[in-house]
């Protein structure tokens, strides 16, 4: 204890010199194991480790759930939402499975902005849910629940706070993995999430001017590529239809084909004018335009 009074002595005789106030001081020295750290300058040059929000579902029921994401050696996620989340003070409880600056694992290979590896920037919700058939297109129990759903919105909203996570940085693991994930599926609320506050959605007037726009000159399959990478896509190199598919799992549901109808062109570039500008959008579109035009 006498070597960590002396360290703090020599620290505050010198930061004193420096022109530091003694409360100011106080705040900023702290004793460590044989040494001790000033925080009384920080640097400008810096982000958030966290960047993205991750939703999943489980694909198992709570117990299953809860045994695999706790006990396996091969994945885990920071947060899991129960079916029927329980209540402790009239509050809806979620499970914290891993603190929010250790490295869950839950994203694995995937790519969003350019970025890959998102366990490293991210953090992973599990939502219990039996997810949906890919060869049906139809949901394998029951749908996500109301308590469910305003327990995910709750958690969500804090650490959207906390963290300044952007609208366009709450993905589904479909979105950053198209092709080999389908999670949170075609049936995941999404909208009812984005009118909370939780996730991006694009305004509805201006995907009925991208789809009288498009009914007469459609976008060509190059722009619809550029397009889903300004939005955040990767994989688009692996194939076109499997990006297009977790993106209408994500925003048209009731076309997950694959195929860009117009629809789904005009949702895709609603988006970009929304959260990108409406400069971007018409420079992806510029071109094809000016060929008509020419």
């Amino acid at each position: 204890m006498q070597k960590y009074t002396a360290i703090l002595g020599l620290l505050l005789a010198v930061t004193g010199c420096t022109g530091l106030q003694k409360d100011q001081v106080d705040e900023t020295l702290m004793a460590k194991n044989g040494y001790a750290i000033s925080t009384s300058e920080q640097a400008v040059a810096k982000n958030n480790r966290i960047r993205f929000l991750v939703l999943h579902y489980t694909a198992l029921d709570q117990q299953k759930s809860l045994e695999v994401l706790t006990r396996s050696e091969l994945v885990s996620a920071n947060y899991l939402i129960p079916e029927e989340p329980t209540a402790h003070k009239g509050l809806l409880v979620a499970h914290q499975l891993v603190d929010d600056h250790d490295r869950a694992w839950h994203a694995g290979v995937s790519q969003w902005k350019n970025r890959s590896n998102l366990n490293d920037t991210s953090l992973g919700i599990e939502i219990v849910n039996a997810g949906w058939d890919q060869d049906t297109g139809q949901p394998l129990g029951m749908p996500y629940g109301e308590r469910q759903t305003e327990l995910l919105i709750s958690l969500a909203r804090d650490l959207i706070e906390k963290y300044d996570i952007q609208p366009t940085d709450i993905v589904g693991h479909s979105d950053i993995a198209p092709g080999r994930k389908i999670d949170p599926g075609p049936f995941f609320p999404w909208k009812r999430l984005a009118e909370a506050g939780v996730g991006a959605w694009p305004d509805e007037p201006t995907i009925g001017d991208y789809q009288a726009r498009f009914s007469v000159t459609p976008p060509s399959m190059m722009q619809v590529t550029k397009a889903l990478q300004t939005y955040g896509y990767g994989y688009l190199d692996q194939g076109l239809e499997a990006v297009v598919k977790a993106f209408q799992m994500r925003f048209n549901q009731e076309h997950v084909s694959g195929v860009v109808d117009i629809k789904t062109a005009a949702i895709l570039f609603a988006l970009i004018d929304k959260y990108h500008g409406v400069e971007k959008a018409r420079d992806i579109l510029q071109p094809a335009e000016a060929a008509a035009l020419g």
